[in-house]
């Protein structure tokens, strides 16, 4: 049966229309949870910066108390623009700035304390961080996020009612002043001993109710809808249980979140994380994982850490084994004292592109032959060529009852290859749940790689394979909906 329709949108899934001017076979039924439209526009982004910059910077911690003077904070050459233009040559999609950690020091002239760069002697009080870098991105094409810390070791009110209405407050500040928010960042750090506005003591709070998340969640859909909220809870997005940039194999794209024991609900801080890892192969929410690192040991510069910046092949491992399992890469970049980008740090980042780049550049599997075992109602619609057209947005994908699916791949010539990229049409959800990868040699089908989840992109990497054609095999509960595949090389 047919239907005609229309490229009307809504929540990422295409509408269907009895009033549209061409016909074309029903897409299968989404399978599962599926994504937002603002979580489909973040999986387009797969690797964007963190900045950690503050107070910290100056004092070599990690976690500041709350009672450093604001004045410690005076960056000698600040510099936004090379702050940012080293992110997109890495290929960073956007930048998430924390705005306020732990120590309570805003980066921005807050109205609601002066606890922030109004009160350092940098810019005779008149700098903002928050605004430079924000500009900045939009200069160079990038999103710009922020992290605002729940925790805050320096307000006096902290651990009471009144400190969640200046966190909010502070919230409405970022949401508004700064143009479009790609994502906010909650962490799950929350509570302890800090200065707290000269008490000196140490605050616990109930991390599932002191804070009101889904009031709190409520604002952010309000001044900025198309931004995605992260926490190991989500709503949108799930930490990955780790600070080491490694998601599970698999990595489901849906999840449940569950509270730890003793804790009354899931929420930031309270999860069983660890879960995150790997997700929820039937979770009920479509809550993808970030992977966050750094590329130093610590999260701010130290000094003596200039020597320890991961090194590009280290890097490269972190992205096939971040977004090459359908996570999210969240590389931290922080600046020193300067107010820049160390050039350390630089240099293995431009190396690191330049590995990619080359191994990308050429889809082996763009101008072969691409044979399938089953099309949608035998509709070009849903044809093979889809899976090498370069947009995400069409896919291939079978009959209903056909949930056992082929690709047969055939080059033009024999080549070498030890990269292959999968990518699910994600708005009708994940629906495979095995894949399978097989190299045709002396007259039979000889099979190099396999594993579970695929999601929004899977890379496998391995040792370098040599032949003319390659078979891609899927099962999974329905019919597959798959939008990309390609077969690479590494540069030697």
């Amino acid at each position: 049966m047919t239907v005609k329709t229309c490229s009307l949108l809504k929540a990422g899934i295409l509408l269907i229309s009895l009033s549209a001017c061409s016909q074309t076979p029903a897409p299968p039924d989404p399978y599962g949870a599926i994504p937002s439209a603002r979580q489909l526009a973040w999986h387009e982004m797969e690797f964007y910066g963190f900045l950690h910059f503050t107070i910290n910077t100056f004092t070599d911690k990690e976690w500041g108390y709350g009672d450093e003077s604001p004045d410690l904070f005076h960056p000698l050459a600040f510099d936004a623009e090379q702050i940012v233009s080293t992110a997109q040559m890495a290929g960073m999609k956007g930048l998430i700035l924390t705005c306020k950690h732990h120590d309570g020091f805003c980066l921005w002239p807050s109205k609601f304390t002066k606890h922030s760069v109004v009160s350092s002697s940098w810019q005779k009080g008149k700098g903002d961080v928050v605004r430079a870098i924000a500009e900045a991105c939009r200069r160079h094409g990038l999103k710009f996020g922020v992290y605002l810390s729940p925790w805050d070791r320096n307000h006096a009110e902290y651990g009471r009612p009144a400190y969640v209405d200046y966190y909010r407050n502070q919230l409405r500040e970022l949401l508004t002043g700064y143009g479009p928010v790609f994502e906010v960042w909650w962490d799950g750090a929350n509570g302890g001993d800090g200065y707290y506005g000269g008490a000196r003591e140490k605050r616990t709070i109930d991390r599932s109710t002191y804070y009101g998340w889904e009031e709190t969640t409520r604002l952010v859909r309000e001044l900025q809808p198309e931004a995605v909220i992260f926490s190991d809870a989500g709503p949108d997005l799930r930490w990955v249980g780790n600070e080491k940039g490694i998601a599970g194999d698999p990595c489901w794209q849906t999840y449940t979140p569950v509270p730890r024991e003793g804790e009354k609900k899931a929420g930031p801080g309270t999860t069983r994380y660890q879960e995150a890892t790997n997700g929820h192969r039937d979770g009920k929410f479509w809550m993808p994982a970030e992977a966050d690192v750094s590329i130093r040991p610590g999260w701010f510069w130290h000094e003596e850490q200039n020597d320890k910046v991961r090194s590009a092949r280290n890097l490269v491992d972190l992205y096939y084994a971040s977004i090459g399992r359908g996570a999210s890469l969240l590389l931290n970049l922080p600046p020193d004292r300067r107010g820049i980008i160390h050039e350390n740090d630089v240099a293995s980042l431009k190396e690191f592109r330049r590995i990619l780049d080359e191994t990308f550049t050429v889809n082996y599997a763009r101008n072969a032959e691409i044979s399938v075992n089953n099309v949608r109602a035998k509709s070009d619609g849903f044809s093979g060529v889809n899976l090498t057209d370069g947009n995400r947005q069409t896919y291939w994908s079978t009959d209903d009852h056909v949930s056992q699916a082929e690709v047969v791949v055939t080059l033009n010539q024999t080549k070498e290859i030890n990269v292959v990229l999968l990518r699910e049409y994600l708005p009708l959800g994940q629906r495979v749940t095995a894949w399978s990868l097989d190299l045709w040699k002396d007259d039979q089908w000889i099979e190099f790689a396999s594993g579970e989840s695929i999601g929004s992109c899977r890379l496998w990497r391995g040792a370098p394979v040599t032949g003319k054609k390659f078979r891609l095999r899927l099962s999974g509960p329905v019919c597959p909906a798959l939008s990309e595949l390609g077969l690479y090389r590494e540069p030697l």
